[in-house]
């Protein structure tokens, strides 16, 4: 199954690597490798989609993490509720978000140009920074922020924890920032991380509020140059795994540490 499995992801992947590589009658040329970084759009799409991630790492990770850490306190019987409202996500396609969103950019300016929201939805007109895909994006991650800092919040005990620190004097904010968090490291770690795939990798909603991050980006100079947008893919694989085996790698490392 193992073999099956690795044949179904890198036959396709070996494919693409030879489709940019092989140029009819030149042979083997690594043209479409070198010129990435000069291709027209490359480095502001792939900064703007690293903005991104970096806002929206920060967005989850203060909307979440204190929830959850009041969830597992104060209110551990809400937890199915928060759950279920957490992956209705997955259940909403990102067209229908991305409809209701448009349509709500479109239906908000008239009614909300007297409130600190209007800059927020406004931007969509001439944005310096697309905070409207943070808001997206924020959303659509929140399945897998929940998963991981459950997962990390289940292997502590939280209210010993939080109780000594509140015996030696610490504030609240203080409890949360040096009794919990250093304990979470991993599951911080592995919430930023499938947060930063998710921007990188993200298409409809930034396609359908008419921006250009990474993603469309490379679909945009797929129908002019299939050979640079398929190599571009290829370079954005390698570097998600690089990512993940090197988080997989400090993880296992913390937890030997950890243990010695």
């Amino acid at each position: 199954m193992l073999a099956c499995a690795g044949l179904y992801f890198l036959v396709p992947l070996a494919a693409s690597v030879v489709f940019t590589v092989d140029v009819p009658g030149q042979g083997v040329t690594f043209d479409a490798y070198t010129h990435i970084l000069s291709a027209d759009g490359f480095l502001s799409s792939l900064l703007l989609s690293l903005e991104l991630a970096a806002a929206t790492i920060a967005a989850v990770l203060l909307l979440m993490v204190p929830a959850m850490v009041a969830l597992r306190l104060g209110a551990p019987k809400l937890r199915p509720v928060v759950d279920v409202v957490c992956s209705l996500p997955l259940v909403v396609p990102p067209i229908a978000l991305a409809a209701g969103m448009g349509t709500v950019l479109k239906w908000g300016p008239e009614h909300l140009s007297r409130t600190p929201l209007f800059q927020t939805f406004v931007a969509i007109q001439n944005p310096s920074f697309p905070f409207v895909l943070v808001l997206a994006y924020v959303v659509m991650a929140l399945p897998f922020a929940y998963r991981a800092l459950d997962a990390g919040l289940r292997a502590i005990d939280v209210p010993t924890l939080v109780e000594a620190a509140r015996s030696c004097g610490a504030s609240w904010p203080q409890a949360l920032v040096r009794a919990v968090l250093p304990n979470l490291r991993g599951a911080l770690l592995n919430t930023s991380f499938l947060t930063l795939a998710l921007v990188l990798g993200e298409f409809t909603v930034a396609q359908l509020l008419g921006f250009q991050p990474f993603a469309v980006w490379i679909v945009t100079v797929s129908g002019s140059q299939a050979q640079l947008s398929v190599a571009v893919s290829v370079l954005s694989l390698l570097v998600t795994w690089a990512l993940l085996l090197a988080l997989a790698g400090f993880g296992g490392r913390s937890r030997t540490a950890s243990r010695g």
